[in-house]
């Protein structure tokens, strides 16, 4: 591959705020630039650009490619909290003092339940004790257990509270990507039904006011084989338990559900990822906008 000559900036870094500053001299696609300009690894810098800890012309950009022009100031985040963070069921997407987004992996809850004590919530409530914030994580939505994906937590009471009264207005855009068993019918299709849940907490899916909540499930087809399907979904309605539910009302159950499933395991987890969320800030009132990459196992069927 061609090595690309990047500028370098043409003055010292300078401290503003909480960020760096530096002054293009050439044109360079950005991540080029700050694998040039940096004295950090490619993977500390793609935590950072992911995490909107690098500003262009005061905007902060999350684009690898986006293209830099002669005069153009960069800002790089002076924080690393979040690149310090490690954990096996956890990653920190972005950070700020309301409220942080994570992408969690399979087989961590989103919060305790019964005696388990591998959950989320105790995950960060450590990571802020050992970064001495005085703040502890207040769950605003969930995931269940094996499903991986994004999710936002609050850091106080009132942050908590703001999200949760006005959740619906609040997110814009929320998808989950699912390996489904066999092939869809349809290439696009929303479902929608009334979802209820029994005595043994099997939640049931009705056509018709069954007593419980209406759900809306809208789906995408992105690619398929002759036994499985990779499909996008974008929740109207955010209920318990709602695309599995839904995915088994289509007849191609999410791969790997041992609840609503029909045995269909091909990676050995349940294929179900929440790779988008986009939301106002509660604070700031700033669009924030966030996606992870679809599961390589996802990609490895395909």
């Amino acid at each position: 591959m061609e090595e690309k000559r990047v500028s370098r900036p043409s003055s010292r870094p300078k401290p503003t705020g909480n960020f760096k500053s530096y002054v293009v001299a050439e044109p360079s696609k950005l991540l080029d630039w700050l694998l040039a300009n940096l004295k950090e690894s490619r993977t500390k810098i793609k935590a950072t650009l992911s995490g909107h800890g690098i500003k262009v012309n005061g905007k902060i950009v999350t684009k690898f490619d986006y293209k830099l022009l002669p005069g153009m100031k960069v800002e790089v985040s002076k924080s690393k909290q979040n690149m310090e963070f490690r954990n096996h069921y956890l990653r920190i997407v972005f950070e700020d003092r309301y409220l942080v987004v994570v992408e969690k992996k399979t087989g961590i809850l989103s919060m305790a339940a019964g005696h388990s004590t591998l959950n989320v919530k105790t995950v960060l409530d450590e990571y802020f004790r050992q970064s001495r914030q005085r703040c502890t994580a207040h769950v605003v939505h969930r995931l269940d257990r094996d499903t991986s994906g994004l999710m936002v937590y609050a850091k106080d009471k009132d942050v908590e509270l703001a999200l949760e009264s006005d959740w619906h207005n609040i997110v814009f855009d929320r998808r989950y990507v699912a390996v489904l068993s066999g092939v869809m019918e349809q290439d696009n299709g929303t479902v929608e039904s009334w979802l209820k849940d029994n005595r043994a907490y099997f939640t049931y899916s009705s056509p018709f006011d069954n007593g419980g909540k209406l759900a809306i499930t809208h789906y995408h087809v992105l690619d398929c084989t002759a036994d499985h399907s990779l499909v996008e979904f974008k929740l109207e309605t955010g209920r318990k338990n709602q695309i599995r539910v839904h995915a088994a009302d289509l007849g191609h159950p999410v791969c790997g559900d041992v609840k609503y499933g029909n045995g269909d395991d091909p990676v050995g987890r349940l294929c179900l990822h929440a790779f988008r969320l986009c939301f106002y800030h509660p604070v700031t009132h700033r669009p924030m906008e966030f996606e992870t990459d679809i599961p390589q196992a996802f990609k490895n069927l395909f």
